[in-house]
């Protein structure tokens, strides 16, 4: 896709994104994720990143994103990782008790560029995450 600034034609980037909670303990509901996502959105801006697809499962989130070129995409991630897990313990307290040292996401997290398949079907991908085989959510 293009993005304009200033009359410039610059193509934005896509990424893939794979966050999970710490341990993999099971504290996503559809509440929290849209919870998270309304953070990413709100920060986002701010580094000229914009969301596509979101979806969830128990234990991590699927996020798919444009990224101008010169977004700095790690210091993002950073960022929303630090603002998302405060917030998201303050406002469900009760997710304390599930997190190992009130550590909300894991260090390591799983970024791709999507340059070899079609935006579609990653798109699928995201929107198929959390499913059990016969279509009903995993949640």
């Amino acid at each position: 896709m293009k993005y304009d600034t200033n009359n410039h034609s610059v193509f934005l980037l896509q990424y893939h994104l794979i966050m999970c909670v710490k341990y993999r303990n099971k504290v996503i509901n559809k509440t929290i994720s849209n919870r998270l996502k309304e953070i990413f959105e709100y920060i986002s801006p701010n580094y000229n990143i914009t969301l596509e697809e979101w979806n969830h499962d128990k234990d991590h989130v699927h996020i798919l994103f444009r990224g101008h070129p010169n977004s700095e995409i790690s210091k993002f991630i950073n960022s929303y990782k630090s603002a998302s897990s405060r917030l998201i313990k303050k406002e469900f307290p009760q997710i304390r008790k599930s997190l190992w040292k009130e550590m909300f996401w894991s260090q390591s997290y799983f970024l791709i560029t999507t340059g070899g398949v079609t935006v579609d079907i990653i798109k699928q991908y995201i929107q198929s995450q959390g499913k059990k085989k016969n279509g009903k959510q995993g949640n």
